[in-house]
């Protein structure tokens, strides 16, 4: 297993796919599939089956897990999906771009 280049809360950039170039932020990921659900992202149909809660049933749109490998952290400096380096600052380790160098919440 890879290491955690990307977290939850993080924003993101799609780099492959349909979804190619749009951003979003990481609401959860499951790393035993490397796949992660994105806030705007991968939106697919599901259908609904009637219950007491939802007495009409019908069609919604959801957000689907996507590949960790289709997903890229995003700079806002940089205005671009960036890797990541390791580094210290006060003897703790931080994510830093490096592009812009900026250590800073992706």
């Amino acid at each position: 297993m890879a290491a955690s280049r990307i977290r939850k809360d993080d924003t993101v950039i799609c780099i492959a796919g349909s979804q190619r170039g749009k951003t979003g932020k990481v609401l959860e990921i499951d790393r035993g599939r490397e796949r992660a659900l994105v806030e705007g992202l991968n939106i697919v149909k599901k259908t609904l089956k009637r219950t007491n809660e939802t007495p009409q049933g019908g069609i919604v749109e959801v957000e689907a897990p996507m590949a960790l490998s289709n997903l890229m952290p995003y700079d806002p400096e940089a205005k671009k999906g960036v890797r990541i380096r390791s580094e210290r600052k006060d003897g703790r380790p931080v994510r830093a771009s490096a592009a812009s160098g900026s250590a800073h919440k992706f």
